[in-house]
């Protein structure tokens, strides 16, 4: 450990346990949450728990996604960390009024993305480059899949095909 703290790295890198599942990189950068758990005490005073909630709830009955519904608290109120004011993430607070989405962000994406490249080999059939990309995205969407059904996120019975997965993203 003493070595890394003298080259300058002041976390040894973790190159074992993870790395990038297409692709040959092993990338140790990343931010870390702040040290400090709680919200600071001028934004308990500006908002509470319940005025969090139910702006959340707004935005996802306006269709945002968690992920965009935390970029908005972030940007145009100043809300950080939700977590810290709520006691609980914003996903979770999504499930409890079930508002959350049928089926979870990442895998949202990756099937979007899965049609978009789809719809882009129906034009260009000579693109072989983005044939072989489909099969790993779709690799990716049906790993991740099995992590959700195992998890009991996804129904047991889910399964991803790709002649439905534009009706699943539209």
């Amino acid at each position: 450990d003493h070595i890394y703290k003298l080259a300058g790295l002041f976390r040894k890198p973790n190159f074992a346990t993870m790395g990038r599942m297409h692709a040959p990189g092993h990338g140790i950068s990343r931010s870390s949450a702040p040290y400090v758990r709680s919200a600071p005490a001028w934004l308990k005073n500006q908002y509470s728990s319940d005025d969090v909630k139910d702006h959340i709830y707004k935005l996802a009955r306006k269709g945002y996604t968690p992920s965009k519904i935390g970029v908005n608290l972030r940007d145009a109120r100043g809300i950080a960390s939700v977590n810290s004011l709520t006691g609980s993430k914003i996903l979770r607070i999504l499930k409890a009024k079930g508002l959350a989405p049928s089926i979870p962000e990442d895998l949202y994406h990756l099937i979007k993305k899965a049609v978009s490249v789809r719809k882009h080999m129906e034009k260009n059939r000579g693109d072989k480059d983005s044939k072989f990309r489909l099969i790993l995205i779709e690799s990716r969407i049906h790993r991740l899949a099995r992590y959700y059904k195992k998890n009991a996120v996804l129904p047991g019975n889910w399964r991803y095909q790709s002649a439905t997965a534009s009706a699943l993203v539209s």
